[in-house]
């Protein structure tokens, strides 16, 4: 067995199992947002696989200099810098990881993910238990999938709505003292995630006019409030809820 088998074999009676076809298999999520972070915890529980979730690239470069998961899921938009950089070094490891996997509601940055080294894209939001076991069982070695056929689920999971209002409020603070441009860049970039996640188009507008405002270097103070008021609503309307 050499260094990488060590690493990513599932410990001895953890095999996985038709029912639970991830079991063994431990997934490094590297997500900002909760939510989409809670959908990712549901996804490996139902799967049978163990999940270590980073919010920025600092904390998953951290997790990855202390041990090697057998599978890495990247959100390219990250609050300390960008989820390509981290893709592009894991595609080039030696040893390489079994299964490297983007996640973005971004077409543009689905593509630039799979230029980075991904082996696939999940497009947000994610949540059918079926179409993630299939992404990461195709990447997989063949000895650590379940052999001959196995039913296909059709399960759809649910997070929990706060993890959502946290993420809203985390938006908030952000808008409210956005110190340099490079904050508003992350905050719009982070709220049209969330808006694609939760099927909310007028969010996502605000969001993606913010950002483009942004990049042709025009006026963002009367665009960054009213985002702003969008996220406040929602809080309110969470709270009334």
């Amino acid at each position: 067995m050499d260094d990488a088998e060590i690493f990513t074999a599932p410990p001895r009676g953890l095999a996985p199992t038709p029912a639970r076809p991830l079991l063994g298999l431990t997934v490094l999520v590297v997500e900002d947002s909760r939510f989409a972070s809670e959908a990712m915890r549901l996804l490996c529980l139902r799967s049978g696989a163990r999940i270590r979730r980073a919010d920025s690239l600092r904390a998953a470069r951290r997790h990855l200099q202390v041990y090697r998961p057998g599978a890495v899921i990247v959100d390219p938009g990250l609050p300390d810098g960008s989820g390509l950089d981290l893709i592009a070094d894991l595609a080039r490891a030696q040893p390489r990881l079994g299964v490297i996997l983007a996640c973005t509601g971004d077409p543009a940055a689905a593509q630039a993910a799979r230029d980075a080294g991904a082996d696939d894209v999940l497009v947000k939001p994610v949540t059918s238990l079926a179409l993630f076991q299939t992404a990461v069982l195709a990447h997989l070695p063949p000895d650590r999938r379940v052999a001959g056929p196995r039913p296909v689920a059709d399960d759809v999971v649910r997070p929990d709505r706060l993890a959502l209002q946290d993420d809203l409020e985390l938006a908030a603070e952000a808008l409210n003292d956005p110190g340099d441009g490079r904050m508003l860049d992350y905050v719009a970039q982070f709220l049209r995630g969330i808006a694609v996640t939760t099927n909310d188009p007028s969010l996502a507008e605000a969001a993606h006019r913010l950002a483009a405002i942004r990049a042709r270097g025009g006026p963002v103070a009367a665009e960054a409030a009213r985002v702003a008021g969008l996220v406040q609503s929602r809080l309110e309307t969470r709270k009334v809820v």
